[in-house]
């Protein structure tokens, strides 16, 4: 049976958004390729608002839902 690999972009968007939420810096962001560096910025620019908005903890739960099921 063959498995599907999964989105790369989408995987580099959800850990942008997880590392924006958790505070780290942009500078952390793994990958080198430009396409995939840029979708971890995206996700990082959306976790840091929502850091800013006050969406962490229990208060953020709905949001994340969305972010991991990709």
């Amino acid at each position: 049976m063959k498995r599907q690999k999964r989105d790369v972009y989408a995987r580099a968007f959800k850990r942008g958004y997880l590392a924006g939420v958790s505070g780290k810096p942009k500078d952390s962001c793994p990958s080198e390729q430009s396409e995939v560096r840029q979708e971890w910025l995206n996700g990082w620019r959306e976790g840091r608002t929502d850091n800013w908005e006050g969406m962490t903890g229990v208060s953020g739960i709905h949001k994340l839902s969305n972010v991991t099921s990709a």
